[in-house]
């Protein structure tokens, strides 16, 4: 049995099939996930303990260590990093086509 690939965009999403914008909002909401599950990690957090540095409930930090990526906007997850003091920038650039 052959295997075929395929070369990646570089967006998981768009290569699962989901449109253009709506990928690119998955894979920025996706980073900022992974941003504040490292951070979790990094400084030994329980779930509480990261409930109350980042602002919110204790099950939204357990939405968000299980990847429930449809339950948070890029806002919330910006301020969720903002409150744990946590330096955010957002770069631009043009879409390749």
């Amino acid at each position: 049995m052959a295997i075929k690939m395929h070369r990646s965009s570089g967006n998981v999403f768009r290569d699962l099939g989901f449109p253009a914008e709506e990928a690119e909002n998955l894979r920025v909401r996706a980073d900022l996930m992974i941003a504040l599950s490292r951070l979790i990690k990094a400084r030994g957090l329980t779930q509480a303990a990261a409930a109350r540095l980042f602002g919110v409930s204790q099950p939204r930090v357990s939405d968000l260590v299980r990847g429930k990526i449809g339950r948070f906007s890029v806002d919330t997850l910006i301020a969720m990093l903002g409150n744990a003091g946590v330096h955010v920038e957002i770069t631009t650039k043009r879409r390749v086509a």
